[in-house]
């Protein structure tokens, strides 16, 4: 296969090249190994009429299906926060190749445009208001495929006295008819998460 003409794009990050068979594609060079990106193969200026071999040329097709892994990606980002597991579960479905979407999730974690902890924050701002439980959310992230650790951290930095307090009441009186007695309810709440103090503060009041 014979390098017809390789052009630069967009400083140089992203390239077009058409080969002999007639292909004609884009691909950005951050998606080929290193032991082609690193050689003159890559260099606009003398790629032209270069013979390459099977690997190199599927190594050219593999970062151009990188970038259109990359740019679905962009779009479902462009319409809501993503987090990273929900993004590879949303890429697959479109028939995006395993590999190739890895790669992308890479880059776009490294340019911080997908955040798991970022997801997290907005995902319980939007829900706090609604939220029956602590463990409900907590599970609910989890259940989208944020890191347990990074899900509690974030549930307790939304989670502020006013809310989990809002929250507790909203509990109880959804559920203390059917939890019975004060001690039942107490025990009812602390199955739910709701923190030892927010429980005393609700009995207290009372």
């Amino acid at each position: 296969m014979i390098i017809v003409s390789l052009k630069s794009e967009a400083a140089g990050e992203l390239n077009r090249i058409e080969l002999s068979d007639g292909s004609l594609f884009s691909f950005r060079i951050c998606y080929l190994p290193p032991e082609i990106n690193n050689t003159d193969i890559c260099d606009s200026n003398t790629a032209a009429g270069r013979e390459i071999t099977a690997v190199e040329e599927a190594a050219f097709r593999h970062a151009s299906d990188c970038l259109r892994a990359e740019k679905t990606a962009l779009r479902l980002i462009a319409r809501a926060e993503q987090c990273s597991l929900g993004l590879v579960r949303k890429l697959e479905k479109r028939g995006h190749d395993t590999v190739c979407v890895n790669a992308v999730i890479s880059r776009l974690t490294e340019l911080r445009l997908l955040d798991d902890s970022r997801f997290a924050r907005l995902w319980l701002e939007s829900r706090l208001r609604y939220a029956r439980s602590p463990r409900r959310l907590l599970s609910s992230l989890c259940g989208r495929g944020i890191d347990r650790d990074d899900a509690e951290a974030a549930l307790k930095t939304a989670l502020d006295e006013e809310a989990e307090s809002a929250m507790l009441a909203r509990f109880v009186k959804k559920h203390a008819r059917k939890a019975g007695d004060t001690h039942s309810l107490k025990h009812l709440l602390k199955s739910e998460s709701f923190s030892p103090q927010a429980i005393r503060r609700f009995f207290d009041e009372e």
